[in-house]
């Protein structure tokens, strides 16, 4: 395993907003490794801990990280958008605390069957549950049109030459050779995309972050989480979100301005129909982000945004 494996983003800042204390529960929506949750139930004893995960591979991990505190801990192998359904499942009506990480995991990114990362050439699959049933990024780029594979990758990836990138895989297409493992995609994506010297990334990294995000729905299920989350709070409960992309950081941020009241109607529409309801207080007023020393420490962490917010008693 990767030298990182064990490294949580922004992890003090995240529980420091939170707030462990005796006796809360508490709901690890995306549990990958367990990081957050170990630090969780660590920061304070006797807490109650619901850890999710559609990746078993990573469930399997984090049980083994965290049978020190035994029943404490419950895992669940789902979605983080079934929160409401898995958190009564387990006999619990509202939770004091929820975070949400949305990053990849370490052991998503740095397997070399999963085709999550552009450094091994595997099957393009990019699912992070496998047993979903979903369709993986080669599949996607075998059924949708060159006009639906380029907004993907503009829209999920902010990628430029994003239209040259859907001819090039239409046209491997139709010769019968369709794109099928990360190292087809990374060639194609280099002669398509015109690189400057200002360039830190590779040219492929935005192309397969637009398809991760495709493949498993992660923009189109972020704002009723987040709604699903606030019903699931009590009064004074506290969500915690770490984002990586600006997509992801801009669906967060409207979506709590929404629950904390304000109205994004046209302002010649003469009531609001956006909407809005004073739901949340807002904590950060600014997203928190990692220090210069956590990014030389884990390069990964460069991007994140972490916002949070509170709910209000009624």
């Amino acid at each position: 395993m990767s030298g990182n494996i064990h490294t949580s983003v922004l992890l003090k800042e995240s529980i420091d907003l939170l707030e462990p204390s005796a006796g809360k529960v508490f709901v690890d929506a995306t549990l990958g490794l367990g990081g957050h949750s170990d630090a969780l139930l660590k920061g304070a004893g006797n807490i109650r801990l619901i850890g999710i995960d559609q990746d078993l591979a990573a469930i399997e991990y984090a049980k083994k990280r965290l049978a020190e505190y035994g029943s404490q801990v419950t895992i669940v192998h789902a979605n983080f958008s079934s929160i409401g359904s898995v958190v009564r499942s387990e006999g619990v009506e509202k939770v004091d605390g929820i975070l949400a990480d949305l990053g990849v995991s370490s052991l998503q990114f740095d397997s070399e069957e999963r085709g999550f990362s552009f450094r091994f050439d595997a099957p393009l699959d990019m699912r992070m549950d496998p047993d979903s049933g979903d369709m993986t990024a080669a599949e996607l780029l075998e059924t949708l049109s060159e006009t639906e594979i380029a907004n993907i990758i503009y829209l999920f990836g902010e990628e430029r030459s994003s239209r040259r990138i859907a001819r090039r895989i239409v046209e491997a297409r139709e010769k019968g050779e369709p794109v099928k493992t990360t190292g087809e995609l990374v060639k194609l994506v280099e002669r398509s995309v015109r690189r400057s010297p200002k360039d830190k990334i590779h040219p492929a990294t935005r192309t397969f972050q637009a398809l991760r995000i495709a493949v498993n729905h992660e923009i189109e299920i972020l704002e009723q989480f987040i709604i699903d989350s606030i019903e699931l709070l009590n009064n004074g409960g506290r969500l915690a979100v770490i984002a990586f992309h600006s997509l992801e950081d801009r669906v967060i941020k409207q979506t709590f301005q929404k629950l904390s009241g304000k109205c994004f109607c046209p302002p010649r529409i003469p009531q609001c129909v956006c909407g809005a309801e004073k739901k949340v207080a807002i904590l950060t007023k600014k997203p928190v982000t990692p220090s210069a020393e956590e990014i030389e420490n884990n390069p990964r962490s460069r991007s994140a945004k972490l916002r949070a917010i509170e709910k209000l008693g009624q």
